[in-house]
Parts: C-alpha cells; sequence; structure tokens
C-alpha cells in the first residue's frame, strides 16, 4: 500500500519527526492496540527503510516498508503481511494518513 501526504516543512523537519514517531503509525491500525516489536530502521538520504513484528491478539506478522520525503509529500509504502488481510485498505490507509499528519503538525 501506498500513502502519500503533503506537507510544508523542511525534509530535515519531517525526517525527524518521521524518526521519532513512526512506531506510532501503526499501533492503532484496525482500531485495536497493535504490539510491536523487532523494529528496525535505517536512512538513506531521504529514504527510510523498515521492519517490525506486529502482534494482535494471536497473530504475529511482519510489516516493512519504506518512508520517502521529498520537498513538498512523504510517501510511505507499506507491507502489512496478514494484518493487511484483518484490516479493511481504507481504514489502513485513512490512519497512516491521521497519523503522519499528526506527526507533522
Amino acid at each position: 500500500m501506498r500513502v502519500t501526504i503533503s506537507h510544508n516543512k523542511t525534509p530535515q523537519q519531517v525526517k525527524d519527526a518521521v524518526d521519532r514517531g513512526m512506531d506510532q503509525v501503526f499501533t492503532g491500525l484496525g482500531g485495536a492496540a497493535v504490539n510491536l516489536t523487532d523494529r528496525h530502521r535505517e536512512w538513506h538520504e531521504n529514504t527510510m527503510k523498515f521492519s517490525m513484528t506486529a502482534s494482535l491478539g494471536f497473530i504475529r506478522t511482519p510489516i516493512k516498508g519504506s518512508v520517502e520525503v521529498g520537498e513538498k509529500e512523504v510517501t510511505v509504502e507499506v507491507d502489512l503481511g496478514l494484518l493487511g488481510k484483518l484490516v479493511p485498505d481504507e481504514m489502513v490507509r485513512t490512519g497512516i494518513e491521521s497519523q503522519v499528519k499528526g506527526l507533522l503538525a
């Protein structure tokens, strides 16, 4: 899934905000508390690659993706694994968009 959000910050401000709050973006998916473990992230210029394991009840699944910071927009690409089959796409898209906008406020 790809979600693009406009911003009016400098790329460095966006990178700092995303770096501090990336975990928050996925914790409320599906309206339930998702436990995140095995978090990894690595920046290459303006692109952050990330991975983590999400647990929701008895389900554990990897989440991986990237965040690309541009001059006027930030693009999140994510593969939610099995969690993506359990949570409707529109709910995921809206949740990611809302959380990222909150990080950039």
